[in-house]
């Protein structure tokens, strides 16, 4: 039996997905997106966009509005500005979790520009400005209508242990480990940094799961060798193991609920 014929797997090369390629961006996308629609395409579970961005230094998303939508930013390499409306700035880097409520509505600006950061000692210095890639994710609020709000977290230090680290959760379950929080109840993002021959990571069994491999190559128990950019869609299939030869950041959506087809 092949991978595409095992129920409840489903299996996303990275040479799949939409692209989009302006002078300044390289955006790949798992799901529909922008000019990019197919009807089937649209969502796993409560994941609405998972979007693989790489930008060059000194360009950007301009300010541009969100509403009702969670908004997590994973950066894998180098540093991008974030700025909003409600007054947040900051610089998000690889090891620190960001997540943006829109709610009713917010404007922010995502640019790979300079940007002087105070060291613990009390001195500055530029950080350098070189080409950015991140991933992010956007789900759906369990309401409609909340309060924008905005947090991050440096999870640097946990990341460390090549286990999966709960990044962002709105579940009960992980209220007292979540990094940060997001208002979806039914939905966990975890990432691992696994090394070269460490013990396997077991992915969490949940009625849909999302599997994203940032970077450097993992197998997968029923699935085979995925490699950067690959993505694996589950539906109840329980946890299968995942293990690397050759060292992986993995990026995991644990969810309960689903917006119903496709699943």
């Amino acid at each position: 039996m092949t991978t595409a014929e095992l129920p409840g797997i489903d299996v996303r090369r990275a040479d799949e997905r939409f692209t989009t390629r302006i002078d300044w961006l390289d955006s790949k996308h798992s799901f529909s997106f922008a000019d990019h629609y197919d009807p089937g395409n649209t969502h796993h579970g409560l994941l609405l966009v998972n979007n693989d961005d790489v930008v060059t230094p000194g360009a950007g998303f301009d300010t541009h509005p969100h509403r009702d939508s969670e908004i997590i930013t994973w950066v894998l390499q180098g540093a991008l500005v974030h700025q909003d409306s409600m007054g947040h700035s900051g610089v998000i880097y690889p090891g620190l979790a960001q997540r943006m409520s829109a709610g009713t509505g917010i404007l922010h600006s995502e640019r790979n520009d300079s940007w002087r950061v105070r060291e613990p000692a009390g001195a500055t210095r530029d950080l350098p400005v070189e080409p950015v890639r991140f991933i992010q994710m956007w789900l759906v609020p369990d309401e409609s209508g909340i309060a924008p709000s905005y947090e991050q977290l440096e999870v640097h230090d946990e990341l460390d242990g090549g286990g999966l680290v709960t990044i962002a959760s709105g579940m009960p379950t992980h209220a007292d480990h979540s990094a940060i929080r997001i208002a979806n109840r039914h939905a966990a993002m975890h990432v691992a940094r696994m090394r070269a021959g460490q013990a396997p990571i077991i992915l969490p069994d949940s009625p849909f799961a999302h599997l994203f491999v940032a970077d450097g190559e993992v197998d997968m128990e029923g699935v085979g060798r995925l490699h950067t950019g690959d993505a694996v869609r589950l539906t109840d299939v329980g946890g299968p193991r995942l293990s690397t030869d050759v060292g992986a950041e993995v990026i995991v959506w644990e969810m309960h609920a689903g917006l119903g087809p496709p699943r």
